[in-house]
């Protein structure tokens, strides 16, 4: 970044021009209940208006003083050419002293503004008073105010080419008035004291794809509300012990925020973004947001955040048609408008704006210490004609219909945070068989990480819902998805996607009465966590909600209290425990010889079994997707001698009905599945087994899982009541 007394392209150096302006007082502000108590609002005019097209008189005071430009030459040319990854410390608002007056400056990109100024709280909304001056031809319009500083609410007042005028919320504003209002604030530099160098440290030198990556998905609005104060969801602040408590019990790697960008509309659940660099203030600062991040960190949790550059609203008080022109999207709807959402896409082609959204992910990464983004619609973006019919798109220089541009800027993208950020994961939610998602750039892929497999979860979930008496007919929604395992580096996601807009819960998708769905949600899990890929789960999995997320209530943490339910999270516990304390079901992941069908034939009595492998380093898994027990069941050993329960999912204390295979069993000189050796197993009904050689000194599997998560075990609480083992389907 140029230095601030850098004058702008073509201009001379200005003079100071008279004594500070006096300060208008400011208005008292409301609390917002997500904030701390003590910290002030204010609240400004609300939404986009037209301003009075009569000129406003100038106020009776001494001229305002001049300063030079805080944004150099060399920095505009660099932003005019999309080569500025820190434009967000030029462009915004930013809190700074100049000649020993202590202000704020503001700039802002609006190249066809006929005139640009700031207005505020501290101006009475007055655009009269504080017009900023053009910088050259670089579309920047710049200017420091004394006095203004940390909390005022301010915009910009754009004058288009026509004399319309705009009120508009500041693209780079680091904070905004809680909604309805949509003022930007002024935030002075942040002054969170970070406690996570161990933590980044040890990011950098990762392998993310040779490491266990378990994710917990959380919207912050509705993971858990507060009746006697409102319904308001908890702040940045408040939720932070309890996310960390819930994620170190149940094993997960990381926790991923769904947006926590500023968005107007709480139904969006944050995917309609209008203000990128601004955390979202229904929850509290952006020091409090990076308290958060930290806590989960010194904690030994990763944090991944839901990032938005495929498409924005288009209310009237934001990015759209910012300048009076489609400035920050394409002009031609075939292009900018995107007819699934009524939203518009951004113009990447544009140097200034994929710039900005490459600022925005580094500034995320590197202020906040996110481990990660996971980038929204991403089909949407590598497609012209994506949910288009003939004639409503636009083919590509070459006739074909894929966005060059959206290309060309996630490989840009992909490859700085690579090289800014190593460890930090980039993952793409891609929907559709576009190739390389995640291959190098420079072997023609896209350069993420990894990508969500939704074609897994589709034949999954489908699976799981038949009744398991017709499973049969279904029995290559399990075995087809291997067949495409390595085609990229995978997560399966069980996310907030498939619990809405009357998909029902995840508890509701399976089939049967209550016991039988949550039996068969742990053998769901088991699956999930013992196939190939990294896996996430959205928040409320483990209490099994009989109803659809609501994103403006609280989870059903009460459902947490029926002993079923209890079983339910203690699984989820000793399942994720597991997974990060056994090698052999990650570590290998990306290699062929990771994951080795035993049997995948059974259809008749719809009974899998795989094995997992990483060197010397195995574990053997067996599904029973049907609600009989089998005793004697037979399969093939993948090395003689000695093997031990590592699992049951029908454990009692995890709701099961107990089933009767030894924690311990030999192998018998039997070939089976083609190996000359095997094992003779009883068969859970809706049941999962996850086995394992035994070592010559047996170590306890909670000792383990204590070694790998740095804590000891916790005790699982003595069921009630053990259930007796029971068929629990239709005879057959």
């Amino acid at each position: 970044m140029s230095g601030g007394g850098e004058a702008g392209a073509g201009r001379e150096e200005p003079r100071r021009s008279g004594a500070g302006g006096k300060k208008k007082a400011t208005r008292k502000r409301a609390k917002s209940p997500a904030r701390k108590a003590g910290a002030k609002k204010t609240t400004a005019r609300k939404g986009t208006r037209k301003a009075a097209p009569a000129a406003r008189g100038v106020p009776a005071e001494p001229p305002a003083p001049e300063f030079a430009p805080t944004v150099g030459e060399a920095d505009l040319q660099r932003f005019a050419e999309g080569r500025h990854p820190g434009v967000h410390e030029l462009l915004g608002a930013h809190v700074r002293t100049l000649d020993g007056v202590a202000g704020t400056s503001f700039a802002v990109w609006a190249p066809a503004a006929r005139r640009v100024s700031v207005v505020g709280d501290f101006c009475d909304w007055d655009g009269a008073r504080w017009p900023l001056r053009p910088l050259g031809t670089s579309g920047v319009h710049e200017r420091f105010v004394p006095g203004v500083g940390d909390g005022a609410l301010y915009k910009f007042e754009i004058e288009t080419s026509s004399g319309e005028r705009l009120l508009k919320s500041d693209p780079y504003g680091r904070a905004a008035e809680p909604p309805p209002g949509h003022a930007s604030r002024v935030v002075a530099p942040s002054t969170h004291a970070w406690g996570d160098a161990d933590w980044l440290a040890a990011r950098a030198g990762r392998d993310v794809l040779r490491e266990p990556l378990s994710v917990y998905e959380v919207h912050l609005g509705s993971w858990a509300r507060i009746p006697e104060d409102g319904n308001r969801s908890l702040g940045y602040r408040e939720i932070a012990p309890a996310l960390v408590e819930r994620a170190r019990e149940l094993g997960f790697t990381h926790v991923e925020l769904m947006p926590v960008m500023e968005h107007p509309f709480g139904g969006s659940w944050g995917y309609q973004v209008t203000g990128y660099f601004a955390p979202t203030s229904r929850y509290g600062t952006p020091d409090d947001l990076r308290f958060l991040i930290d806590t989960l960190h010194r904690a030994g949790i990763g944090v991944l955040l839901d990032w938005v550059p495929a498409h924005f609203p288009g209310d009237e008080h934001a990015l759209a048609r910012f300048d009076g022109t489609p400035l920050y999207e394409h002009e031609d709807p075939r292009k900018g408008k995107h007819p699934d959402w009524d939203t518009l896409i951004f113009n990447y082609g544009r140097h200034e704006v994929a710039n900005m959204l490459l600022a925005n992910a580094l500034y995320w990464i590197e202020e906040f210490h996110v481990d990660g983004l996971r980038v929204d619609a991403v089909a949407s973006m590598l497609y012209l004609d994506y949910s288009r019919e003939a004639g409503e798109w636009v083919p590509n220089e070459l006739g074909g219909r894929e966005n060059l541009e959206a290309v060309d800027f996630i490989r840009r993208l992909t490859t700085t945070v690579r090289e800014r950020a190593p460890g930090c994961l980039m993952i793409a939610e891609e929907s559709t068989s576009w190739p390389g998602v995640t291959k190098p750039v420079t072997d023609g892929g896209l350069g993420f990480h990894l990508k969500w497999n939704l074609g897994w979860m589709h034949e999954t979930l489908r699976y799981f819902s038949t009744d398991p008496l017709f499973r049969p007919h279904v029995h290559e929604a399990i075995t087809f998805p291997v067949m495409f395992e390595h085609t990229e580096h995978f997560l399966m996601p069980l996310s907030h996607d498939e619990v809405v807009h009357g998909k029902g819960s995840l508890f509701g998708k399976m089939h049967g009465d209550t016991w039988q769905k949550l039996a068969n949600l742990r053998t769901l899990l088991t699956y999930q966590y013992t196939r190939p890929g990294k896996k996430l789960l959205f928040m409320g999995t483990e209490v099994a909600s009989a109803r659809e997320w609501d994103h403006d209530t609280s989870l059903d943490w009460h459902l947490g209290e029926e002993p079923g339910r209890q079983g339910l999270r203690r699984f989820l516990g000793a399942l994720g425990h597991l997974y990060r304390a056994t090698p052999a079901l990650w570590r290998d992941d990306e290699s062929a010889d990771g994951f080795t069908w035993i049997d995948c034939e059974d259809k008749e009595q719809s009974v899998f079994s795989y094995e997992r492998r990483s060197g010397d380093e195995r574990a053997v898994v067996v599904l029973n997707m049907t609600p009989l027990g089998r005793e004697g069941y037979r399969i093939g050993a993948p090395v003689a001698g000695r093997w031990r329960e590592l699992l049951s999912s029908d454990a009692p204390e995890f709701g099961g009905s107990g089933g009767s295979t030894p924690k311990e069993l030999e192998t018998e000189a039997v070939a089976c599945h083609g190996r000359e050796q095997s094992l003779v197993l009883s068969l859970p009904p809706l049941g999962a087994l996850v086995l394992a050689p035994a070592p010559p000194a047996s170590t306890p599997p909670e000792a383990s899982r204590a070694a790998e998560t740095g804590r000891e075990p916790a005790a699982p609480a003595a069921p009630k009541k053990a259930a007796r083992r029971k068929r629990r389907s239709r005879e057959r």
